[in-house]
């Protein structure tokens, strides 16, 4: 599949909005009630923060066709050269094409990243299981309060080398 890799525009806002709710509601059916994602989604990528977090992080979009397909999104580095990876979603048609494996190469070879860590829900297997293939170790495990919902979150890191294969 040809897929291209490229910086997240602000014309961009609506697509990945959709590719955000449509792959919450495939990953987190059954794992978290639709009322609770709807909220997260309407508040967490409003159009406000959408445009705050184009301004505040290293958001990557890719394109199959011109169409978005999938979204990541990174924090700054930080000094110590950390990241914090908040999101790899795709449209499930797209996924284990090679576009969330591409994500992470991008974070890594535009970021200067030495660990990348992330938090991905227990029962999320599809993302557990690609972030285990990718290199990453589970750090811990916790309780999250969510919107009044328990999750039971894994916090991952991956300990980047140069001229690592992802």
């Amino acid at each position: 599949m040809d897929f291209r890799i490229r910086k997240m525009k602000k014309k961009d806002i609506a697509e990945v909005q959709h590719v955000a709710e449509t792959s919450w509601h495939s990953t987190y059916e059954g794992i978290i009630p639709v009322e609770i994602q709807d909220k997260f989604l309407n508040s967490a990528y409003s159009n406000v923060n959408m445009k705050r977090r184009l301004k505040q992080s290293n958001i990557y979009v890719s394109e199959v066709a011109g169409k978005i397909v999938g979204f990541a999104n990174y924090s700054p580095v930080s000094q110590n050269g950390v990241v914090e990876l908040g999101a790899i979603y795709l449209y499930p048609d797209y996924q284990g094409q090679g576009i969330g494996t591409a994500f992470l190469k991008e974070g890594i070879e535009h970021l200067g990243a030495t660990e990348i860590h992330l938090n991905v829900e227990k029962n999320n297997l599809i993302g557990k299981t690609f972030y285990h293939a990718k290199g990453f170790e589970i750090e811990s495990e916790f309780d999250d309060n969510f919107d009044g919902h328990i999750l039971k979150t894994v916090r991952m890191v991956l300990k980047v080398k140069e001229g690592m294969e992802i």
